[in-house]
């Protein structure tokens, strides 16, 4: 118990280290996460009931990032390492003062949102009937206590990851979906949708409290004061950039939810399900790496320890690619075996899989961007430039929206295109089939997003450019490309072997055929004594909770 209790409260220095524990912890999140995915799409089926329970998110989640405004760890770290460095009490004011003004301010953006759901639920869904309508208004009402919970969980998450205590924040989205599925095991029965949305305010509630312990610990039990820190308005004008970047994310998430309620019934519940896919990686891999990253690239800016910073942030970069480009090339592969395993159960057929697959697939082009924007984004954060990062959000949300009207539109007047579509994925033509605009979309404004934010940081750091990220990167997509070939050929062999009528024999055939496709990606990198390979080899061989995992030394950078 003792151990246990040790384990909780362990600061992490390394930053391979933290990234691997909370990589590992993501991977049993997502875990709950898919859990939580079959139950819902076994039970549902992709269609009109599972898209009112999506839509009744885009309000919540929006006033989420609203409350990041208050609540944003990337601009309150820094400002709270230079209070720690100096005195403990005037990093406890701060944090009162920060805990009080979200909560007042937050009460009443969620009340007047309560006021005004039934209106914005209407221009948001043109293509629901009033009935829905109604009952995703009900939906969102109880919703709106999941981000004051979560935006309580931020402002505690941001003192834990100050003092590196990575163990227990990695726990916070495990109860968050242990919640949930609570909420469709035992509440959905006897409530209908009215229980799950309940069970996800129980997850939001858990996300917050299994940090309570954790901050008690480290002296910073929250109060209520009415004596502001100047440092709090200095930390808002820091939140205002990414606050604005990540509210023109839900705006997208919006127009895709409005877009998706005219092609038909269960387009948003593909569209949802998919994202929710290709996410994994995404959490997995790119919020591991960039959270993990974080903290130690605001303290050597701090220490003004630039060239370390370079060694650190290039690191973390490279690994990024090394992971999320194989990942997405596994997912296009083998996305209908992915998408039957997890999701084909009971009321979710195979019309459902094979189009969530398709979506899967294109959502998988920008895997690899999506991740690497969460990397830059702290890495501007880091260093004071807060402004530049949400202006390319806006950019790429505005590209976003107007690419999933052109692409939507092109796929439902276009027969040529269409047919093209469904050759190309081999997904049926069926009016569901414009849905696929939406991911496709996505996945543009994300590569677009990627690009400009690297470009952009080697113009502001000019030393950044010296630190190439992309120098191996020829190792990374020759491997990605022959556990692709070797995967794709590996399909046909196994659906001989196994019996793919059932969901086991589906499952047995992609992962034996991914399985080997990794093998012999592996064997390359070995033969090619990959620098990103070998420090993966290295992390894996060491108990991560005693001893940290070292960032690549000069020498052995590209």
């Amino acid at each position: 118990m003792k151990r246990i209790f040790e384990l909780f409260h362990r600061e992490l220095r390394g930053v391979h280290q933290a990234a691997l524990l909370l990589a590992l912890a993501t991977i049993g999140s997502n875990l709950l996460g898919l859990v939580r995915d079959r139950f819902l799409a076994s039970t549902f089926g992709a269609g009109s009931t599972l898209d009112m329970y999506y839509a009744a998110f885009r309000i919540p989640d929006l006033l989420y990032a609203v409350s990041l405004f208050f609540a944003a760890s990337t601009a309150i770290i820094p400002v709270l390492y230079e209070k720690l460095n100096d005195d403990d009490r005037d990093a406890k004011l701060l944090m009162n003062g920060l805990f009080t003004v979200f909560l007042l301010v937050m009460s009443g953006i969620l009340f007047c949102a309560f006021l005004l759901t039934p209106y914005i639920v209407r221009f948001m869904l043109p293509g629901f009937d009033g009935a829905s309508i109604a009952e995703v208004t009900r939906l969102s009402r109880i919703l709106l206590l999941s981000p004051l919970l979560l935006g309580l969980s931020n402002l505690v998450s941001s003192v834990i990851q100050s003092y590196k205590r990575f163990f227990i924040y990695a726990l916070s989205p495990i109860c968050y979906n242990l919640g949930i599925i609570v909420g469709v095991v035992f509440f959905a029965p006897r409530f209908g949708l009215v229980g799950l949305v309940w069970g996800v305010v129980l997850g939001a509630f858990a996300h917050f409290l299994i940090q309570m312990p954790s901050l008690y610990a480290l002296g910073f039990m929250p109060k209520i004061v009415f004596r502001f820190p100047r440092d709090i308005s200095y930390i808002l004008k820091l939140s205002l950039p990414r606050t604005l970047g990540l509210a023109a994310n839900q705006l997208t998430f919006i127009a895709a939810t409005s877009v998706a309620s005219l092609v038909g019934a269960g387009s948003i519940a593909v569209f949802n399900l998919s994202y929710n896919l290709q996410s994994i990686p995404l959490a997995v891999i790119g919020l591991s790496y960039s959270v993990a990253a974080f903290p130690t690239m605001a303290e050597l800016i701090v220490r003004n320890e630039k060239k370390v910073f370079f060694e650190h942030l290039t690191a973390a970069a490279r690994h990024i690619v090394f992971w999320t480009l194989p990942m997405s090339v596994l997912f296009i592969v083998l996305r209908a075996q992915i998408v039957r395993s997890i999701l084909g159960a009971g009321r979710f057929d195979w019309g459902d899989t094979r189009l969530t697959a398709a979506s899967l697939a294109l959502f998988s082009l920008g895997i690899v961007a999506q991740s690497s924007s969460l990397l830059f984004i702290r890495a501007f954060y880091a260093v004071g430039k807060t402004k530049i990062p949400v202006l390319l959000a806006v950019l790429s949300s505005v590209v976003t929206i107007g690419a999933s009207l052109v692409f939507v539109r092109v796929l439902q007047s276009s027969g040529e295109a269409a047919r093209v579509f469904s050759e190309l994925l081999r997904v049926p033509e069926v009016p569901r089939l414009a849905v696929l605009g939406l991911p496709l979309a996505f996945a543009l404004g994300s590569i677009i997003q990627v690009v400009l934010l690297a470009s952009s940081f080697g113009r502001v750091e000019e030393e950044f450019r010296n630190h190439g990220i992309m120098r191996s990167a020829w190792d990374i997509v020759v491997s990605s490309f022959l556990l692709g070939l070797v995967s794709y050929h590996a399909l046909s062999v196994f659906d001989k072997l196994f019996d793919t009528n059932h969901s086991l024999g589906i499952f047995l055939q992609g992962f034996c055929a991914g399985l080997v496709g990794i093998a012999c990606a592996s064997i390359f990198l070995y033969v090619r004594k990959n620098q990103e390979f070998l420090d993966v080899w290295q992390v894996a061989h060491q108990r991560f909770w005693r001893s940290a995992a070292p960032i690549p030394e000069p020498d052995h950078l590209p």
